[in-house]
């Protein structure tokens, strides 16, 4: 049976909703966005024909941390998602549960890497307790990929691959295999055979991995990019310069980029080309929509957890201080708007997708959420707004890898975190063992400049500090238990 989605607060009536993530997608990694060389067509169209958030931040790394800011719209320091092993409290409102209001049964493809709220086991022997590679409560499966990519191996080895279990081991073949057997073509494929047997209506989480690592692009996509016409990344300060922080993750082996220059330009060639790959997959879907005469109906939102150092400051994957690892990509392309090719250059977060979603099904914004509604700014409306943009970084596991720290754990770990609030003039990193860090930006904006200024630095001290006062949780602080009267309940707890 159809679904009927409720209208919006305009009136006008939402039919489908695609909300797709790209893993660890950096923002300045497609052409709407400057780059010279990467080629993505499909994310330049959406760009043109929607808004693009052109200074949008993710809230924490790695994976599971940026997807709770994102899917619940809270902060780390709401949501305490610290690691890619920390358990979602069930309690949290997120994207799922608000498409579930609004009518729709949210489906979800690929994964949400958000573990069981341990109040929700069943029983101490529950096997989902074994992995934060769980589905975020609300959505249906569409096909779930687990961190495994157990059903891509399966159709590998249908094909005839000799393909060995274990995610990465089978990503790193990628290059050596014709690229429409890739996980993002397979990934594709099944939501597209899904798709093809819906009626309008429908609310699709698309969730590809890529440009995820390994740093390794399928079939032709792995040698469409020549390494001499990449450019070199940022280097990092002098070592009596740096944070200890950065200098730890420098010798981690995980997180330390090649030395050699080569291996630099090959492993930013191989991340292009998975760019490119999973741009052309997404206009494999855009067609499809426009041949079901869909793609007018259809809300889409592109967006990433996290982003990808790619050698910026010596450093690999997503991790530290730096924005690289926060500063990714954002398109909303909502075809009743007329806001075309809109850039908006105020800063924008991931935990704002929830809230604008929420205005965009003609919900009611939930108290919870720590985000703001980006109608305004998509609307090029004159609108108060942060003057900075904030993420988070816990580090405990990090550390306690690269320190053998034994079980159980000191209190002391609580301190291994850092939140960073990016302005225009200045960046503040704020330590949780006391130190910080500020960078003048108008002297030197690739974050390699100290700042020297007193009064710069006490006031982006206090901004962040305002900021996290500002935030504290408040579902229960909008409600008051006295008689109800006009304007007294101005935001409501919602759930599923």
């Amino acid at each position: 049976m159809a679904i009927v989605p409720l209208r919006s607060r305009l009136g006008w009536l939402i039919v489908n909703v695609l909300f797709i993530t790209l893993d660890q997608f950096r923002s300045d990694s497609y052409g709407a966005s400057g780059h010279s060389l990467v080629r993505t067509p499909t994310l330049d169209a959406l760009a043109a024909q929607g808004v693009r958030l052109a200074r949008h931040y993710s809230q924490a790394a790695p994976c599971a941390p940026g997807r709770a800011a994102l899917y619940t719209g809270t902060y780390q320091m709401n949501n305490r998602v610290v690691a890619n092993g920390s358990p979602l409290a069930d309690r949290f409102d997120n994207v799922a549960r608000l498409a579930r209001r609004a009518g729709y049964v949210p489906t979800l493809f690929g994964y949400t890497d958000q573990g069981l709220d341990p109040a929700q086991a069943e029983g101490f022997d529950d096997p989902r307790l074994d992995s934060y590679d769980g589905i975020l409560p609300g959505f249906a499966i569409g096909h779930y990929l687990p961190e495994s990519q157990a059903t891509w191996v399966e159709y590998l080895r249908d094909l005839g691959y000799d393909v060995p279990f274990g995610w990465s081991a089978a990503l790193r073949g990628e290059a050596d295999r014709p690229a429409e057997h890739s996980l993002t073509g397979f990934l594709t494929g099944k939501f597209l055979d899904w798709l093809d047997v819906q009626e309008a209506g429908w609310f699709a989480h698309l969730s590809y991995l890529r440009p995820h690592p390994p740093y390794v692009a399928a079939g032709e996509y792995s040698r469409l990019y020549d390494p001499a016409d990449v450019t070199m990344p940022i280097a990092p300060v002098a070592r009596d310069e740096r944070h200890p922080l950065h200098e730890i993750a420098l010798g981690v082996g995980a997180s330390a980029a090649p030395h050699e220059e080569a291996a630099m330009r090959h492993l930013r060639s191989q991340y292009y080309g998975m760019i490119t790959e999973v741009d052309s997959h997404l206009g494999r879907i855009i067609e499809r929509l426009r041949e079901r005469g869909e793609y007018d109906d259809t809300l889409i939102v592109v967006t990433s957890d996290h982003g990808d150092q790619l050698g910026d400051h010596g450093l690999i994957e997503k991790l530290g201080y730096f924005p690289q690892s926060y500063n990714i990509l954002g398109i909303w392309r909502d075809p009743r708007k007329a806001n075309a090719g809109r850039v908006v250059t105020r800063f924008t977060e991931n935990v704002d997708i929830a809230p604008t979603l929420a205005v965009a099904l003609g919900l009611e914004v939930p108290a919870q959420f720590d985000g703001r509604d980006l109608t305004p700014l998509m609307e090029d409306r004159e609108v108060a707004w942060r003057a900075a943009a904030h993420y988070e970084w816990d580090y405990r596991t990090f550390f306690i890898a690269s320190h053998q720290e034994p079980w159980p754990f000191d209190r002391s770990l609580s301190r291994k975190n850092l939140a960073v609030a990016v302005g225009d003039a200045v960046s503040y990193v704020q330590f949780g063992d006391g130190s910080f860090l500020c960078f003048d930006l108008d002297a030197d904006p690739t974050w390699r400049t100290p700042c020297r200024d007193e009064s710069r630095i006490l006031a982006a001290a206090q901004e962040l500090l305002v900021w996290r006062q500002e935030h504290l949780p408040r579902e229960y602080t909008d409600m008051l238990l006295e008689p109800e009267r006009p304007g007294r309940w101005p935001l409501a707890l919602r759930r599923a």
